[in-house]
């Protein structure tokens, strides 16, 4: 099988290995099939070849698109370049990539949506309700109407990029997951992640403003209560119909 790639894009170290397991995990493919790139360490190559990867899954990141240009750091800026850059040619060629997180803030720009951060989300489980084109896409086929994902975010879309299909709204975010054309999709949730792995993962940020640093334990307590199952099952479908 032609390998998917997983574009992980969070600097902590600590959070980048759990990602990559949670997002192999959720679309259930073996190690070799679905490759690690670092964009926060390796910059990407000027001649990527987008079908090189049967498709791709962009990760989340602590960064936000809605940071003042001047307050972005020097890897931000250039891992946001990068990911543009791959927005285009997905955009271009209709290839199979799924946005997720930071990533939807990037894809939104691109597509001349705006980003804001008028609907901030608290780490933990929030309502996904589908749209009527969310429940015809074959990514959420066997799906209940109505869903909890993760989430955990201070910025969000504003307004929806002309060229989007929305797919689900949230009962904070409103625009939480879309698609452009048959094969670019884009989440605010993180389809990926456990109830566990989110509460490891928010420990990792506990001092990155997502919540006070000394309110780690209600997060956990909020997590270790929550039963979130169907997210993940969209990065399974879009393997299993993409695998080349």
């Amino acid at each position: 099988m032609i390998p998917f790639l997983l574009v992980a894009v969070r600097p902590e170290t600590p959070a980048v290995g759990p990602e990559y397991d949670a997002v192999r995990a959720a679309m259930g493919l073996d190690a070799a099939d679905l490759e690690h790139l670092r964009l926060d360490a390796q910059a990407l190559d000027r001649d990527f070849a987008i079908e090189r990867h049967s498709g791709i899954v962009i990760g989340g990141s602590p960064f936000n698109t809605t940071t003042p240009p001047d307050r972005k750091p020097a890897v931000q800026r250039r891992v946001e370049a990068d990911l543009a850059r791959l927005a285009e040619l997905a955009l271009e060629r209709d290839h199979p990539v799924f946005f997720t997180c930071y990533g939807i803030g990037v894809l939104t720009e691109v597509l001349g949506g705006t980003v804001d951060t008028a609907h901030p989300e608290a780490v933990g489980p929030a309502e996904l309700t589908l749209t009527d084109a969310g429940r015809a896409d074959p990514l959420a086929a066997g799906l209940p109407d109505t869903f909890d994902v993760l989430v955990g975010h201070k910025e969000s879309t504003g307004r929806l990029p002309a060229d989007a299909v929305l797919l689900g709204t949230g009962t904070v975010s409103p625009v939480q997951w879309y698609r452009v054309g048959r094969n670019v999709y884009a989440s605010q949730f993180h389809p990926e992640a456990t109830p566990a792995g989110l509460a490891a993962r928010a420990l990792v940020y506990r001092d990155y403003g997502y919540f006070p640093a000394s309110g780690y334990a209600a997060v956990a307590k909020v997590l270790d209560s929550a039963r979130v199952t169907e997210p993940p099952k969209l990065l399974r479908r879009f393997a299993e119909l993409h695998a080349r």
